[in-house]
């Protein structure tokens, strides 16, 4: 594969220059004009050297050969890099302190990264496949448990005469712990940072069991291990993640979560002072979660991601974290929004200033931005730590793509949901709609539920469920946020517990109601689709008649057939008894369980429905899916199965995805971006869609 870094100056216009990196592989930061280059384990440095000729348009590479660095030992496998290098805030000045890369690679209770090869062929070939199990996890997400580990490392990396060099001694920096890190199975190398001569982490906390509980304790340690790492966490706690350190490396903050067991608990920002050993909570009266965070550059402020009203939007917390008091945290402002619209992501501060991030919508995937903040012209004493910001775009990836498209940028709407709270909904306007045009022509629909529960439609880019896929094959597009979406308060996410099928539907009702009356939409052609907790709306929606949907047809990805099964069969269980109230024999977990129970209303199934599974998928057993199918099948609706054997609760491989040459009857060349190739996925679900509310039924 062919991986391609961009070089643009942020003090110019000029398009960015182009470096292919063949082989893939990952990429970090040695110094201002280098990078590494990670091949076969081994890594080598890019020169990322250019000029700008005066007036010109273009930037000039000077193309120099990448040199050899240093190799790691084979079969290790090293990703997740961060390098104390590029952070010159730590070393600048400093003699004393030297570079280090620290990496995460998966490793056996030993430790050794030498014999992670010869462990691994001696698992393959264990005289039987039979694998014992005393405790959870047995399987999680796609993959059995085994007692290989994701672990963190470090090595000095040395320049010298203009080269830069990798040592041949590789630290332990968790040895003699039961810490693993990044957390599997989504953590990455944003569990972690680095000062000059620290590390903080965030890990499961090993004294109890990881599949009932989500508390990951924070920790920090040497650079180079052989000390036992300081636990900063109070240890009662749920989740945490994203810590970092200030640039300063003095204080350190993460993100995190009160109630241990809720996975969607509100995230809130923990500031510590390591000088200190002082703790301090600093959104408390902030009614958001916190996904990403980053501190400016003087350590004054932080810059913050998280989910509004089915936006990603960036946040600025002006704090100072260098001489926090009870006064200066009482008096602190909530975060301030610096962006309205879209999805924001990868906050990198350049300076007091400016800030590097990326943003994707509904009609077009991430590119770059260069943020610049000032002060406000017209601050008030309520405002006086706002700011204003003016945003250029860096990058146009997606333009020549997507330049012979028109895609819709969806349009909110509101509506009163259950208990009289307000509900929001996104709607997307099928290709070939003119609003300018009088007709009486009504429109196929899609109404799309979003899994999760404890999620959101956002105005963001997806290579999955891509609403503008869906109206560019002439469908009018519905997004529904009900009870239980994130975004919209805390109170907001919390209210699904216990009630699964109560609130959300009485919202996906009334937002259904509300797109029939004000959309020239065709409810005798509509179909409904969802995945996961999203699946399981349309199983409960299939016994469910009375509240009045009538689509034509349904679409289940991956969605719960069995409450009660799923409470024992799931992997991370303490999802199930957090939304359920409680371990599956309890008399208060039965009695929600039996109540919202899409297995117990299968003789009133009747709507046309295909239903997709993965093979391994562990989140929710394929079983689920098998069962609905088959209790489809035996009542006689009209139905249809597809299995992905070698898939997890996602559909990603690309040899389940690519099938060009097989489209469906609304076929548009949309669908055969690079990005999105004709997914099998998307030829499966756009056939049976046009099957029963195509232009053609």
């Amino acid at each position: 594969s062919i991986k391609t870094i961009y070089v643009a100056p942020l003090a110019s216009t000029v398009s960015p220059i182009e470096f292919p990196i063949i082989n893939g592989g990952e990429v970090f930061w040695l110094d201002s004009r280098t990078v590494a280059h990670i091949v076969d384990e081994s890594i080598y440095a890019v020169s990322l050297e250019y000029s700008a000729p005066q007036g010109g348009s273009h930037l000039v590479h000077a193309p120099l050969p990448p040199y050899f660095v240093g190799s790691f030992p084979s079969g290790s496998s090293p990703t997740n890099f961060k390098f104390t290098g590029s952070k010159k805030v730590y070393t600048e000045g400093k003699p004393d302190v030297q570079p280090i890369l620290v990496f995460s690679a998966k490793v056996y209770p030993d430790y050794n990264l030498t014999t992670v090869t010869k462990q691994d062929e001696a698992w393959a070939n264990r005289d039987s496949s039979g694998t014992v199990y005393d405790g959870l996890y047995v399987r999680h997400w796609d993959e059995y448990s085994t007692v290989k580990k994701s672990r963190l490392f470090s090595v000095k990396l040395t320049k010298t005469h203009g080269k830069w060099a990798m040592g041949n001694e590789f630290y332990k920096i968790l040895e003699g712990t039961d810490h693993y890190t990044p957390v599997e199975p989504f953590g990455g190398a944003e569990d972690y940072d680095v000062s000059g001569t620290q590390i903080i982490y965030t890990a499961k906390d090993p004294l109890i069991d990881e599949a009932t509980h989500t508390r990951q304790n924070v920790y920090i340690a040497p650079l180079q291990g052989g000390v036992t790492p300081s636990q900063v966490t109070t240890g009662h706690q749920g989740a945490t993640h994203t810590p970092i350190f200030n640039p300063q490396g003095t204080v350190v903050a993460w993100a995190e979560m009160a109630k241990d067991g809720y996975e969607s608990d509100r995230a809130r920002v923990v500031i510590y002072d390591l000088a200190k050993c002082a703790r301090w909570y600093v959104t408390e009266k902030w009614d958001r979660s916190v996904q990403e965070m980053v501190f400016a550059r003087d350590g004054k402020s932080l810059f913050i991601t998280a989910s509004e009203q089915g936006h990603v939007k960036i946040f600025h917390l002006a704090i100072d974290a260098l001489h926090l008091t009870e006064a200066v945290v009482s008096a602190t402002p909530i975060p301030y929004p610096l962006t309205e619209r879209h999805s924001s992501h990868g906050l990198h501060p350049l300076n007091d200033n400016k800030l590097v991030f990326t943003q994707s919508s509904f009609t077009g995937p991430n590119n770059v931005y260069l943020a610049e903040l000032s002060p406000s012209d017209d601050m008030t004493d309520e405002d006086e730590h706002h700011s204003q910001i003016k945003t250029r775009q860096i990058t146009k990836f997606d333009e020549k793509e997507l330049k012979n498209y028109t895609l819709e940028e969806g349009e909110q709407f509101w509506f009163e949901g259950a208990e009289g709270k307000q509900v929001q909904g996104w709607t997307l306007k099928p290709r070939g709609y003119d609003p300018g045009v009088r007709s009486r022509k009504k429109w196929p629909v899609a109404f799309m539920i979003h899994g999760g529960p404890q999620s959101a439609w956002e105005d963001g880019w997806s290579t999955r469920w891509n609403a503008n896929v869906f109206a560019q094959q002439g469908y009018w597009v519905i997004l529904v946020n009900p009870t239980g979406s994130t975004g919209f308060g805390q109170a907001f996410v919390d209210a699904i517990t216990e009630d699964w099928g109560g609130k959300p539907f009485i919202d996906l009702k009334h937002g259904w109601e509300y797109a029939l009356s004000h959309y020239p939409i065709d409810k005798y052609r509509s179909v409904a689709a969802g995945a996961s907790w999203g699946g399981y709306a349309i199983n409960w929606i299939q016994g469910h008649y009375e509240y009045g949907f009538n689509f034509t047809a349904m679409f289940c990805h991956d969605g719960i057939f069995d409450t009660r099964y799923a409470g024992y069969s799931t992997d991370e269980l303490y999802f199930w008894d957090h939304d359920f109230g409680g371990v599956p024999w309890t008399p208060n977990a039965r009695k929600n369980a039996e109540k919202f129970n899409p297995a117990d209303f299968v003789a009133r199934w009747s709507t046309p429905q295909l239903t997709v599974h993965g093979g391994k998928d562990y989140r929710l057993a394929e079983t689920e899916g098998l069962s609905a199918f088959n209790a489809l099948q035996q009542r006689n609706v009209s139905s249809r199965l597809l299995l992905f054997p070698d898939e997890n609760h996602w559909v990603l491989k690309p040899a389940n995805r690519c099938i060009k040459g097989s489209n469906p009857q609304n076929h548009d060349p949309f669908s055969d971006l690079c990005f999105i190739c004709s997914l099998k996925w998307h030829y499966e679900v756009l056939r049976w869609f046009d099957e029963w509310a195509g232009d053609e039924r």
